[in-house]
């Protein structure tokens, strides 16, 4: 079992920047491979980015290569999500998730998830 605590959303304006955090209980969560996913109002939840358990793998939507980074502290059982140049269109309520084994990219695959925190960027 995994519990899952996101944080550090908020209010930016476009092109500003955000680290979301999610810290994760338990001793096992080096054995998680994680993700973050966003659902804006009237949209299906969809994928952001995944790392796998040892950080040394990464993944990230299209939409946001280049702009977000995802990382993972396995001795802080905690994984980072860096956003810059954010845009409005990132707005969304972001969830982190984890599921056992390898990286995955949608949100069917993941056992784990989070609240969520609400991410706004404003224009």
């Amino acid at each position: 079992q995994v519990q899952l605590v996101e944080s550090g959303g908020g209010l930016v304006q476009a092109g500003g920047s955000l680290r979301l955090s999610c810290a994760a209980s338990g001793r096992t969560f080096r054995w998680y491979a994680m993700g973050w996913f966003r659902q804006a109002p009237g949209k299906e939840r969809e994928f952001v980015a995944a790392i796998d358990w040892s950080g040394g793998s990464a993944y990230y939507a299209d939409s946001v290569k280049g702009r977000f980074t995802i990382s993972r502290d396995n001795a802080k059982n905690t994984v980072y999500l860096q956003m810059n140049s954010l845009k409005p269109e990132d707005t969304a309520v972001y969830y982190c998730a984890a599921r056992s084994g390898s990286v995955a990219g949608t949100r069917y695959e993941y056992n784990y998830w989070g609240q969520g925190t609400q991410v706004t960027v404003s224009s």
